[in-house]
């Protein structure tokens, strides 16, 4: 049983990176953030640094490794988002 909640946990590592890496590589090549919610990927990646902090507790891996990546999409994104809103438009 083990072994099964080991491959579910890196299978959802896996899609959890995959659905943000396109975001944050469109946002970083076009550095275009109008279409996106400041306060969503603010509240993304600070839930993705209470998971690996729970990860971390845990021991579990894939928990940890999913959410270091998610967080720094989220965190890039973020400094894109806010440089655009509050330096570059005015």
């Amino acid at each position: 049983m083990d072994i099964f909640v080991t491959i579910i946990g890196y299978a959802a590592a896996v899609c959890m990176v995959l659905g943000y890496l396109p975001q944050a590589i469109h946002t970083i090549r076009t550095r275009e953030t109008d279409s996106i919610a400041l306060p969503t990927f603010m509240l993304m990646g600070l839930g993705g640094i209470f998971f690996i902090v729970q990860g971390a507790l845990l021991g579990n891996l894939p928990l940890v490794i999913t959410n270091v990546i998610t967080s720094a999409c989220s965190l890039i994104v973020f400094a894109i988002k806010i440089h655009n809103d509050y330096f570059k438009k005015k």
